[in-house]
């Protein structure tokens, strides 16, 4: 089965700026994904997004807002329909009429799958923040104390170790952060304690 996109533009640039209200979103995300799991995650992504706009690149708060949603929903048809991930939720979003560089950066968040090519610094964080930040909280789960403590050192550790969550791609780590410019270590140090505030919520 491939998820190939077949197309490297999405939305309509006339539709720059416009964004779901933070109730509309959270009505898709919390209609569309049912699995616990996965919204957690979803969730911590769109923190880490949110974080790096302010942080980083000293956006105000609707740019802010426009980095979260592509967090959010980045993988918001993936419980239901995941023969159509991500088509069904560009489709969504297009048909909402939504800024097409949020579009645009959930449908480049794995593009070995997707085959849409990360551009922006959107496109390149969303990639660099979703398979490690899994990896991440799947190493709190199996400390004593989470989040706590947790260091750069441990989470590289982890890495290492092939068939710890397994699933995780880490040329899609090694890959995103060759593409964003940033160095593997400070990745991790910025995802540990925002994501530890995050899951504490």
């Amino acid at each position: 089965m491939s998820l190939h996109l077949g197309r490297s533009t999405f939305g309509n640039p006339v539709n720059q700026g416009n964004v779901l209200t933070r109730e509309e979103a959270n009505t898709l995300f919390h209609e569309w994904v049912l699995n616990p799991k996965l919204k957690l995650h979803m969730q911590q992504v769109a923190h880490l997004m949110k974080c790096w706009a302010a942080e980083k690149l000293q956006a105000d708060e609707a740019t802010q807002w426009r980095w979260e949603i592509a967090g959010l929903l980045h993988d918001a048809d993936w419980d239901q329909w995941p023969d159509e991930h991500c088509k069904k939720i560009i489709e969504e979003l297009e048909r909402r009429n939504i800024d097409p560089e949020i579009i645009r950066a959930i449908a480049s968040h794995g593009h070995v799958h997707f085959g849409v090519i990360p551009e922006t610094e959107m496109d390149k964080m969303l990639y660099a923040f979703d398979e490690l930040s899994g990896l991440i909280h799947a190493y709190s789960l199996m400390r004593p104390d989470g989040y706590e403590g947790m260091d750069v050192k441990g989470v590289n550790k982890r890495l290492k170790e092939k068939s710890f969550a397994a699933n995780v791609s880490r040329e899609d780590i090694r890959d995103a952060c060759e593409r964003a410019g940033i160095e593997l270590n400070e990745l991790i140090a910025f995802i540990i304690p925002r994501q530890a505030q995050r899951t504490e919520k």
